[in-house]
């Protein structure tokens, strides 16, 4: 068969591809990316010794609000386990997150990548094993010179379009509504961090490289024209969840009015959004009544993959 011909009888497999494809309302793939904050997730030997350090020395590496109070067993973890299986992510940024070892009994399936650094509390993120990646470095920018947690960075590469650039952060708490000239030390760490975290983006987006923002970042609400906190992050670069979803509370009746995880998505990936692009999965009111899961559930972005064929 001659070139010519070669060629037609290639167009016209794929127009017969496409219109099967239409014929069987084939979906397009998707990468669905989540934040979720997991409370204080600790290796189970570490929450034992706290609690006996918090018993008789009244001294632990944690609180001893938390070490008594926050305590989980195997059933807890087993339903954590489900809730990720249900929310059925491709990458889960995580935060509060003692180790991998304990993050492995929750995501299943998933490759870990996290960030160190002192205390029990760290971000990092769970990758569903055979997804393109490469994990780190640490962003130890957020530190804001070791008063701060680190973030943890990933770079995704999906089959079929160029890299994306992930980062999950969990940003000092405290600051959540007063503004960050309020004098606190809260609010001066946070405002620390804001500039941070806008220098990541800003060089990123100025670069023409994809990314997606994602944590815990202790900033309630949508992001405002006022608010210096969100006009840190050059938001001209990006659309936010927070600005797109409802909110909703994780279980029902519970006495939050504002997200405070959010997601942050590059303006170039706004071709790639699924049509129900940002969605959160809120407990089963009987899981959370009979379990210890966390008091923040997961919220995420899906995008469209191209095809490869």
């Amino acid at each position: 068969m001659n070139r010519p011909a070669v060629a037609c009888a290639a167009l016209l497999l794929l127009g017969l591809f496409a219109a099967w494809r239409a014929a069987h309302g084939h979906a397009p793939r998707r990468l669905t990316l989540a934040t979720w904050n997991l409370q204080w997730l600790l290796a189970p030997d570490t929450a034992r010794a706290a609690r006996i350090a918090c018993r008789d020395t009244g001294r632990a590496p944690l609180p001893c609000d938390v070490a008594l109070g926050n305590a989980r067993d195997s059933a807890d973890l087993g339903r954590l386990a489900a809730h990720a299986r249900r929310l059925d992510a491709d990458v889960i940024a995580f935060q509060e997150v003692e180790d991998a070892g304990i993050a492995q009994q929750v995501f299943k399936g998933y490759d870990i990548c996290m960030a160190g650094g002192p205390g029990v509390q760290h971000a990092g993120f769970a990758v569903r094993r055979g997804l393109a990646h490469h994990c780190g470095p640490e962003v130890q920018a957020l530190t804001a010179g070791g008063r701060g947690r680190a973030g943890m960075s990933l770079t995704l590469l999906p089959a079929g379009m160029p890299a994306i650039d992930v980062l999950a952060v969990h940003l000092k708490s405290g600051c959540a509504r007063d503004p960050l000239d309020s004098g606190s030390a809260a609010c001066r760490l946070l405002a620390a961090q804001a500039d941070a975290l806008g220098r990541w983006i800003t060089w990123r987006a100025g670069s023409g490289i994809a990314f997606v923002v994602l944590g815990d970042f202790n900033r309630a609400g949508r992001r405002t024209a006022d608010d210096p906190f969100w006009s840190r992050l050059d938001p001209a670069t990006f659309i936010a969840a927070a600005d797109q979803l409802p909110f909703g509370n994780c279980v029902f009746g519970a006495p939050y009015s504002e997200f405070i995880d959010h997601v942050l998505v590059s303006r170039n990936l706004l071709p790639r959004l699924a049509r129900d692009a940002f969605h959160q999965l809120p407990f089963r009111t009987r899981d959370a009544a009979r379990y210890r899961l966390s008091d923040h559930c997961p919220v995420g972005v899906s995008l469209n993959l191209a095809e490869v064929l």
